[in-house]
C-alpha cells in the first residue's frame, strides 16, 4: 500500500470514529423509572445528559482529522498520538457514563421527583456501546498514524516540483533573475542582427581604441 493510500485509510478510520461517537452522543443511553414514588415517573437520558466529555473528544477528532494533512514529522505523530488519547477517552468515558449508580445519580439531579422514588428501576440502552466503538476506531487511526505516519507526504509537497522543494527560495529567485538576465540579452542580439547590424563592431572598436593607447 502507497503513502497516500495509507494515510487515506487511517483518515477514513479517525472520520469514522469522531463520527460514531458524535452520533451516539445524541441518541438516548438510558431509561429510569421511579415506579415506587408517590407519582409514578419515567426520565429518558441521552449520552449529553450523562456526560458530554465523550462528544467533545470526537469533536477533537475530527479537529485532529483535518490536522492528518496540514502537518509533517513530528508535528503529524503528535497528532496521531492525539488521537490515540482522544480514543482511549471516549472509551473510558461511555464506559462510565453507562454505569447504573451514574446513570441514576443524573437522573436524580435532573428531577426532584427522581429523589422521591425509591429503588429507581435502570435499563442501560446499546447506544454507549456505539460511542465506544467510535473510540476503539479513533484511537486505531491515532496508532497508524504513529507507525506509519512519518513516511506520508505533506499538503504543501504535492504543489512543488522535488529540485524546487529542495533549493533554498532566495537560490531559486537569485537564478529565476539570471535566467530573465540571460533571456534579455538573446533578444537583443536577435534584434540587432535583424536590423543588419554587427553586434561584434563594437567589441572591435572598443579593442583598437586600447591598442591605440
Amino acid at each position: 500500500m502507497t503513502p497516500a493510500r495509507e494515510r487515506g485509510v487511517a483518515a477514513l478510520v479517525c472520520a469514522a470514529g469522531a463520527g460514531l461517537t458524535l452520533l451516539a452522543a445524541g441518541q438516548r443511553w438510558a431509561t429510569v423509572r421511579a415506579e415506587n414514588a408517590i407519582t409514578p415517573f419515567t426520565q429518558h437520558l441521552s449520552g449529553h445528559d450523562l456526560g458530554q466529555f465523550a462528544s467533545a473528544l470526537g469533536w477533537a477528532g475530527l479537529a485532529g482529522l483535518a490536522a492528518l494533512f496540514a502537518t509533517s514529522g513530528r508535528v503529524r505523530a503528535a497528532v496521531g498520538l492525539l488521537l490515540a488519547l482522544f480514543g482511549a477517552g471516549v472509551v473510558v468515558a461511555s464506559v462510565t457514563a453507562s454505569r447504573p449508580a451514574h446513570v441514576a445519580k443524573v437522573a436524580g439531579e435532573k428531577s426532584a421527583l427522581m429523589k422521591l422514588g425509591a429503588h429507581p428501576v435502570v435499563h442501560v440502552e446499546p447506544w454507549w456501546g456505539l460511542s465506544m466503538a467510535g473510540g476503539v476506531l479513533l484511537a486505531t487511526a491515532g496508532l497508524i498514524v504513529l507507525v506509519k505516519g512519518s513516511r506520508w507526504p505533506g499538503l504543501s509537497a504535492r504543489y512543488a516540483r522535488p529540485e524546487q522543494a529542495a533549493r533554498p527560495v532566495s537560490a531559486r529567485s537569485g537564478e529565476d533573475a539570471a535566467d530573465k538576465k540571460g533571456a534579455d540579452d538573446a533578444s537583443a542580439l536577435w534584434k540587432s542582427l535583424d536590423r543588419g547590424e554587427d553586434p561584434t563592431a563594437d567589441e572591435d572598436a572598443a579593442d583598437t581604441a586600447k591598442r591605440r593607447r
